[in-house]
């Protein structure tokens, strides 16, 4: 039995985002599986998975905003910008002040422009960014407009002779790079940094709170799907209800009259099935997606 739908996974440290898929794709016994939004090997936290049809909202997923706690630790540089890498650089960091740190995160907060970690997914010429960094060469990216709407400072801890650990909680545009914020602040503070710790906690509405470890999944296999895939919609989208006949339109790829809705937005049949995501343009509702069994 395989069900259409989204699974909230809590990742834990040390595995891929695609090795969390590759375990799903075993336990729901199906290869139509994909996440929605990767998660470094060092980070734990929220992932979303879609089974099956669900696949095709992760699209949306991917764009949403998202929230984390994170560790930044000033006084060293890594090659990464977070702890799995070698460090390059080391400054004492313990003339830093708590007012300084404060600062150097404040000028990080609302839209910037951030240059992405070298070492990331990125393609350049068609090959990812970290691929050329561990082959020897010198990446240079380009800086990209984000949007971190919230950095509160939770902690800031001098237990360790010349470094300085600052507990952050961030909520922040799809693309931002958590470790570039780390980096950032030390370079602006004048000692380095960079991230020792990062959990996921949201992804667009779906929290930390949902998720289910790996080792819960097993003991649900096969049938892991937390969220179906008309109430993963429902959860993610504004939501139209459509008549008999707008949804054979729509189920057939045709445009329905508009309902002035802020797309995109999702369209449910009479009986509560989904039918498509939709979005309106030129005065006409039309399917970006169409989700309906054939």
């Amino acid at each position: 039995m395989n069900a259409d739908g989204l699974i909230v996974v809590d990742k834990p440290a040390g595995m891929t985002s695609h090795d969390v898929v590759a375990r799903i794709r075993r336990l729901a016994r199906t290869r139509r599986v994909g996440h929605g939004g990767t998660l470094d090997p060092m980070a734990t936290g929220v992932l979303i998975v879609g089974v099956g049809r669900a696949t095709r909202l992760l699209t949306y997923v991917i764009g949403a905003e998202k929230s984390y706690t994170a560790t930044i630790r000033l006084g060293q540089t890594t090659v990464t910008d977070d702890a799995e890498g070698e460090v390059t650089a080391a400054t004492s960091a313990t003339g830093v002040t708590d007012e300084a740190v404060h600062a150097a995160l404040a000028a990080l907060t609302g839209e910037i422009d951030q240059v992405p970690s070298a070492v990331s997914a990125i393609k350049i010429d068609g090959q990812r960014a970290y691929k050329r960094v561990r082959d020897g060469e010198t990446v240079a990216l380009a800086a990209r407009r984000v949007t971190v709407s919230r950095l509160v400072v939770l902690a800031i801890r001098r237990d360790t002779p010349d470094l300085v650990d600052v507990d952050i909680d961030v909520t922040c545009s799809s693309g931002t790079y958590i470790r570039a914020i780390a980096r950032d602040a030390g370079g602006a503070l004048g000692v380095g940094g960079h991230l020792t710790a990062l959990r996921r906690t949201a992804v667009g509405g779906f929290a930390l709170t949902e998720a289910a470890t790996l080792p819960e999944l097993e003991e649900r296999a096969p049938g892991v799907v937390s969220l179906p895939l008309a109430a993963a919609a429902e959860r993610f989208f504004p939501r139209r209800d459509a008549s008999p006949d707008e949804t054979r339109t729509l189920s057939h790829g045709g445009p329905l009259a508009p309902a002035g809705i802020a797309g995109p937005y999702a369209v449910f049949d009479p009986a509560g099935g989904l039918v498509a995501i939709v979005s309106e343009r030129e005065g006409r509702a039309r399917a970006e997606i169409v989700l309906a069994p054939a």
